[in-house]
């Protein structure tokens, strides 16, 4: 019986992964994260450079749960810059692959964090830990429920 019951939690805690969603959708729009905010790109290119702030450090066309300077658009290690006269709290300079400057505008705080199937298959692997040691011990006698 309780084998049984050790199989179902099992299948189920399997099941949690292949059916945990899994989304290859495109962001809406290009942005890049810096310092915890995410700045939307512009097409307005940017001369008035100031001095390199950071740089992409995860890129991912995928959405996602993603932390640290990412970008849905840049590769990492793409250079972000301040601008000359505009605080860091407006916009941002992102270099490009052809060595010009975008501006890219400050949208708001970035919140991340995990996805609810990945807590979820956290909780049931953690159960199923829990119950096979449980019966483990009942077998060899050193619990008696």
């Amino acid at each position: 019986m309780k084998a049984n019951i050790l199989r179902s939690f099992i299948i189920v805690f399997i099941l949690s992964f292949l059916i945990a969603p899994n989304s290859k959708a495109s962001w809406a729009y290009s942005f890049v994260v810096w310092d915890g905010y995410v700045y939307v790109v512009s097409d307005e290119s940017v001369e008035n450079i100031d001095k390199e702030i950071g740089h992409v450090t995860k890129y991912s066309d995928k959405e996602g749960t993603y932390w640290g300077n990412f970008s849905n658009t840049f590769k990492k290690g793409t250079k972000y810059y301040s601008i000359t006269d505009i605080s860091t709290n407006e916009a941002i300079a992102v270099q490009t692959s052809d060595g010009t400057y975008i501006k890219a505008i400050r949208e708001g705080e970035f919140k991340s964090q995990l996805p609810l199937s990945t807590v979820i298959a956290c909780i049931i692997f953690v159960f199923v830990l829990i119950l096979g040691i449980i019966i483990f011990r009942e077998k060899k006698g050193e619990l008696n429920l």
